[in-house]
C-alpha cells in the first residue's frame, strides 16, 4: 500500500518537462509530504498529448470511504475501478514514497540512481474535480521486508505508452516494480 509520498521542486519541474500541455493549476502548486485528500501533481493524457495538472488523491467508493490504492492484479476487474484504468490512466511522479515497519517506523523508499518516481495510476472525475488512485503491486524484495505491497513503479520512457495505449494495459499490470533503496529516521537498538 501506499499512503503518504513526497515531491519537491524538481519533481514539478519534471513534470512541466514531460508535459506538452500544463493546466493552469500547476502553477500554484506546494510541495513535502501528499497525504490522501490532497491535491498533487499528476500527469495524464489529453486531446492534444500529455499534459500535467493537479488532481486530488483519493477516489470516492460505493460506501463513501476514501479509496487510494488499488491492486493491479484486479483491478480491471473491479467494477469500480475497471472504467477509470481502460480510459483515463495517469502517472503520479514522487520523490519518493513512505512505508510503515512492524515496530511503526516510517522507511523511506527510493531510487537512488533515478530522482523520481513515475508511479502509474489512474484517474476519474467526480463531482468536485479529477481524482486519482495509485495502482499497488506485491511488493519486490526491496520493499517486502517493510509491507506486502507497493506501488507499481514505471520507467520514465514508459509514461507515454502507459498514458495513450490501451493495448499495453495488461502487460503494465503484470510488470514488476524496480528494485529501491531504503532509509528510516531512527532504528531501533537492541542490546541482546
Amino acid at each position: 500500500m501506499c499512503g503518504r509520498y513526497y515531491i519537491d521542486s524538481d519533481v514539478e519541474k519534471e513534470i512541466f518537462r514531460i508535459a506538452q500541455e500544463i493546466d493552469e493549476n500547476m502553477r500554484t502548486g506546494r510541495t513535502g509530504d501528499i497525504y490522501p485528500s490532497r491535491e498533487a501533481p499528476v500527469i495524464y493524457g489529453g486531446e492534444d498529448g500529455i499534459h500535467g495538472g493537479r488532481m486530488k488523491w483519493g477516489l470516492t467508493g460505493r460506501d463513501r470511504r476514501l479509496l487510494i490504492n488499488a491492486r493491479a492484479e484486479t483491478a480491471m476487474e473491479r467494477p469500480t475501478f475497471s472504467d477509470s484504468v481502460r480510459q483515463r490512466r495517469c502517472i503520479i511522479p514522487a520523490r519518493h514514497f513512505y512505508e510503515w515497519d512492524r515496530e511503526k517506523q516510517k522507511v523511506t523508499f527510493y531510487r537512488k540512481e533515478k530522482e523520481t518516481l513515475y508511479l502509474a495510476g489512474f484517474y476519474r472525475v467526480q463531482e468536485d474535480g479529477p481524482h486519482f488512485i495509485i495502482l499497488t503491486t506485491a511488493a519486490n524484495d526491496s520493499v517486502y521486508p517493510v509491507h506486502e505491497r507497493m506501488p507499481l513503479i514505471l520507467e520514465e520512457k514508459e509514461i507515454r505508452l502507459w498514458i495513450e495505449n490501451d493495448s499495453a494495459i495488461n502487460s503494465f499490470l503484470n510488470k514488476a516494480s524496480p528494485l529501491l533503496e531504503s532509509r528510516q529516521e531512527y532504528e531501533q537498538m537492541s542490546l541482546f
